[in-house]
């Protein structure tokens, strides 16, 4: 489960694009950022994606990617003309091919390493789509099979793409737009493929054309309510109608924490029930609250060099989002994580941080949240007085964030351990206890 969001120039405060998501994953599927440079490759060659093949083309363009440490595509991720996308698992009504073939994550990761727009990003992957189909395993360890929808940016234009099998329809956005689990398309649209209408007519999903909704058509009636991806994305798009015209990555920042559309009391309580879910997403016990935000992008498409804000690390309240560059180049941020437990890497040494956290979670917060804020404050001020400087002034810098936040959040777990366990629900506990077990987690 996911949520990703997207703001026009015309509803920001300084008329840049501004795309943001969550990856909702496993517990223990490690989230990697990985950047891979342009290349160019032999007339006739093939690439490899996470099950098959597909023939490449003779230059991919250079791509930095958040994603499951597996996959070879990517949940979210730009490329050095600042196209950036994000996927959103989609269930539907037509069939799944659960024989391997291209997923969602790969779609992002071809679109992105041959387009220099948006459009043709949206092109690409409906080309794919309808050469290729989708399918094939998405899940760690427990084995997941979808559809998928998209939004798709760049620095001046965003679509929003939702499929069902080969089936497509695409809508430009105006201003705002959020996307989760579920399709969000009706009755109109800007494209679409030829046989979206009669494929539901003739499967008896609505009776003629006048009365065709996409979403109501061919959305699932188990899935999409269980995910309860309405809810998270009415209060996304809530949250960014209210800043509608002030939209900045500060706001991004906090709407991808949000764990309730209200919430004046800062009551929430990540063990509270066995069903539902946030825009920041905590496991918990039984497959409807089995994902986490295991990572967080937001990406500032501003004129001259977006600058990516990336956790590469999960629960964005419980992280520290730092600045990257494409051109300046990826910090070292240590070696590729997998499935368990490894001290070398960024994702797994915040996880002592974050599920350190989860024992007594509200008092955990407040010994993070003042930092993390103004710590988070000082990267936008400084990044925005970059703009005009070099790619290695801004490496040097982007490191430096990367640094600093590590050095906090050593600091804050210190900290943290010493504050008491409270009691949580008995299934959360449980969960989190075999989570933390199969992770081999020091302790567990």
């Amino acid at each position: 489960m996911c949520d990703t969001f997207v703001a026009l120039g015309n509803s920001t405060l300084d008329g840049s694009v501004i795309f943001a998501k969550n990856s909702d994953r496993e517990p223990n599927e490690a989230h990697q950022i990985v950047l891979i440079p342009a290349s160019d490759h032999l007339a006739g060659s093939m690439v490899k994606c996470t099950y098959i093949e597909v023939p490449q083309v003779e230059h991919t363009y250079s791509v930095l990617l958040a994603k499951p440490f597996w996959i070879w595509g990517a949940e979210m991720g730009t490329n050095e003309h600042g196209v950036v996308i994000g996927n959103e698992a989609v269930f539907t009504k037509a069939p799944m091919e659960k024989k391997t073939g291209l997923i969602g994550m790969d779609f992002i990761r071809l679109a992105l390493e041959r387009s220099r727009t948006a459009e043709e990003a949206l092109y690409g992957i409906i080309e794919l789509l309808e050469t290729y189909g989708q399918g094939g395993n998405c899940g760690f360890q427990h084995p997941m099979y979808y559809h998928n929808s998209y939004i798709i940016a760049d620095q001046t234009d965003a679509w929003v793409l939702e499929t069902a099998e080969k089936n497509w329809a695409a809508e430009k956005v105006v201003d705002i737009r959020s996307i989760s689990n579920a399709l969000t398309i009706g009755g109109t649209w800007d494209m679409a493929s030829t046989d979206l209408v009669s494929y539901a007519i003739d499967r008896g999903w609505c009776k003629r054309k006048a009365d065709f909704h996409f979403a109501n058509c061919y959305s699932d009636t188990l899935y999409t309510p269980l995910s309860d991806a309405h809810r998270r994305q009415t209060c996304s798009t809530e949250l960014l109608k209210r800043k509608k015209g002030q939209i900045t990555v500060k706001t991004m920042m906090s709407v991808l924490r949000s764990h309730a559309l209200e919430d004046p009391g800062g009551n929430y309580r990540p063990d509270k029930g066995i069903t539902g879910s946030s825009v920041c997403m905590h496991a918990g016990f039984g497959p409807v609250r089995g994902s986490q935000s295991v990572g967080s992008m937001i990406s500032q498409l501003a004129a001259g060099e977006p600058v990516h804000w990336l956790t590469g690390t999960s629960a964005p309240c419980t992280s520290v989002f730092k600045p990257v560059w494409i051109e300046a180049g990826l910090p070292d941020i240590g070696p590729a994580p997998d499935g368990t437990y490894d001290q070398a890497t960024l994702f797994w040494r915040h996880e002592l941080l974050h599920r350190g956290l989860l024992r007594n979670y509200r008092k955990g917060m407040d010994v993070i949240l003042t930092e993390r804020d103004s710590m988070e404050d000082e990267f936008i001020q400084q990044s925005a007085s970059l703009r005009e400087r070099n790619a290695d002034q801004r490496l040097v810098f982007s490191q430096s964030c990367f640094s600093q936040a590590e050095l906090a959040e050593k600091a804050w777990l210190a900290q943290i351990l010493q504050i008491s366990k409270t009691p949580t629900q008995l299934l959360y506990s449980i969960a989190w206890r075999q989570f933390n077990k199969t992770a081999r987690i020091p302790g567990a």
